[in-house]
């Protein structure tokens, strides 16, 4: 029996892969609330594929997903942090406003080229303006883990990948070397 890779399991389960043009360009935002139905469709879509995405893999760090990623050329994501029981947060035509001068470097997964890892430095506390489907603009505050999940789904709103972000001469490693890693996300406290 062969065994699927990990990049190949997601673009099975319609996850855009590394390459393709839509993850390379900024997302165009949406216009709320005149576009609330595409919006709300949207983010429809981006729930459905993270609900295929969970039945195959666990994510004991959490989990987010950008539009693009399903090859949808919009500003919307989604990010399922990582407590159970606590809601998904959906990011409307997001914008990082403010970010704290202290960073931490964690490996971080992409489900856009799952089969690495790489030591993204990011800072521990982001502040995100986003709109509602009503068109109210609203800011909220994220620390830490769930900083580092939202910051890498603006990012690929944004038209990057989490390997832009990457030290100078850092790269990425294998999965399966990853995994030997055992390291978790921590942070000091």
């Amino acid at each position: 029996m062969t065994q699927v890779r990990p990049s190949e399991q997601m673009r099975e389960l319609g996850v855009v892969q590394r390459g393709a043009s839509i993850l390379a360009e900024p997302a165009r935002a949406f216009d709320l609330p005149a576009e609330r139905r595409e919006a709300e469709q949207t983010v429809e879509q981006l729930f459905s594929a993270m609900q295929r995405i969970g039945q195959t893999h666990p994510f004991a760090k959490g989990m987010g997903l950008a539009a693009p990623q399903i090859a949808i050329g919009r500003a919307a994501a989604v990010v399922q942090p990582p407590d159970p029981g606590t809601p998904p947060i959906v990011l409307m035509n997001p914008r990082i406003t403010d970010r704290s001068d202290e960073t931490g470097e964690q490996f971080e997964g992409c489900l856009s080229y799952f089969d690495v890892r790489g030591l993204v430095p990011r800072p521990l506390r982001i502040t995100v303006e986003t709109t509602t489907l009503e068109g109210q603009t609203v800011s909220a505050v994220y620390e830490r883990g769930l900083a580092r999940l939202i910051h890498h789904e603006i990012d690929h709103l944004d038209g990057l990948l989490d390997t832009a972000r990457m030290r100078t001469g850092a790269a990425p490693i294998s999965v399966e070397e990853y995994r030997q890693t055992g390291r978790a996300w921590t942070y000091e406290q």
